[in-house]
């Protein structure tokens, strides 16, 4: 072996993780950013004695397309995109690379003690990047059309780049990071969840259809192909895409379900654009739940869950794909 080329190839391994985690993201924002703008109009609506502006989840959807038009669904997209490129391509690939190190390369089976934390600290690591994109999405999202019935007497952004500009005006470059330690806690308690399911759930399915996992699969379909057996090589690819899809979407779903309350905090830390207003997640979770019980702190849940599946879904299959792709397995 010629000096230096292990190096690289874990160089190139190191980079093809990230670019998957790219396409992964794409496809994430592209299933699931409706289901996102209604969860955002539902956790930030004004409520009175009498009513609420939506009633649920479908009472929202109809009222934005009978409002906004189909494009309404994706308002706040473009940071998204860009966010959830960059978060994804950071989270996948620190948490492959975090993962791997923590199991001495070995890659065969999760093991507890490597998935958890490397899914904490590559969730924490991405907090910093996904905040300020997070909190021009909301915004957008959160905000009424001028002359629209109901409307509220919230600014109306142009887009994103000059919901930026005007937050840095009024707030400062610390306005962008409103909601940056709710976001924190989200990702990494969050993450550890998602890759805890993703990778214990995916283990068993595999090992239930007697697949192994897609980190050694490239021998297998060799001697597959060898033997001239190339459709028990393709029936095996859509088999493993069924159990992607399958522990993607449960564990976008255990995400969710982990995180939700945070979530909510952070989502009405960041409309906001009142400087004395407290930042800290637990004084608005005590808030939310002292004005609306338990049922406030999941505002959203059932656009959550419906969207979690999904766009996990989606996000893991890209992702798994991509990367055997980029690694000659596919």
């Amino acid at each position: 072996m010629a000096p230096g080329s292990s190096s690289g190839t874990e160089k190139v391994k190191a980079s093809n993780d990230y670019i998957a985690g790219v396409a992964a993201g794409v496809a994430t924002v592209l299933i699931g950013h409706p289901f996102d703008t209604i969860k955002v109009k539902l956790q930030t609506q004004r409520r009175n004695a009498q009513a609420s502006q939506y009633r649920n989840g479908v009472h929202c959807l109809m009222q934005i397309v009978r409002g906004e038009g189909a494009r309404g669904l994706y308002r706040g997209a473009t940071p998204s995109f860009v966010g959830m490129s960059l978060e994804s391509a950071l989270l996948f690939g620190i948490y492959t690379q975090l993962r791997s190190t923590f199991q001495a390369g070995d890659e065969k089976s999760p093991l507890l003690y490597s998935v958890l934390p490397a899914g904490f600290l590559a969730g924490a690591s991405v907090s910093t990047v996904l905040c300020p994109t997070e909190l021009v999405k909301c915004r957008l999202q959160a905000q009424v059309k001028r002359g629209s019935a109901g409307g509220r007497s919230l600014k109306v952004y142009d887009g994103p780049v000059d919901c930026v500009l005007r937050t840095l005006r009024s707030e400062g470059v610390q306005g962008l990071f409103r909601g940056l330690t709710a976001t924190f806690a989200r990702e990494a308690f969050g993450n550890s969840a998602f890759f805890l399911t993703y990778e214990f759930t995916r283990s068993h399915m595999l090992s239930r259809l007697g697949l192994q996992t897609n980190r050694v699969v490239k021998d297998r379909d060799e001697a597959l192909v060898e033997r001239g057996s190339t459709s028990s090589m393709y029936t095996n690819h859509l088999m493993e895409a069924g159990v992607g899809i399958a522990s993607g979407g449960l564990a976008g779903i255990a995400f969710w379900l982990v995180v939700l309350p945070i979530d909510v905090a952070k989502t009405r830390i960041q409309i906001s654009e009142e400087s004395h207003q407290s930042r800290n997640p637990l004084v608005h979770l005590r808030a939310i739940h002292k004005d609306l019980g338990i049922r406030g702190l999941y505002a959203g849940l059932g656009p959550t869950l419906i969207r979690a599946f999904p766009a996990n879904a989606a996000s893991i299959v890209t992702w798994e794909v991509v990367s055997k792709f980029l690694a000659g397995n596919f």
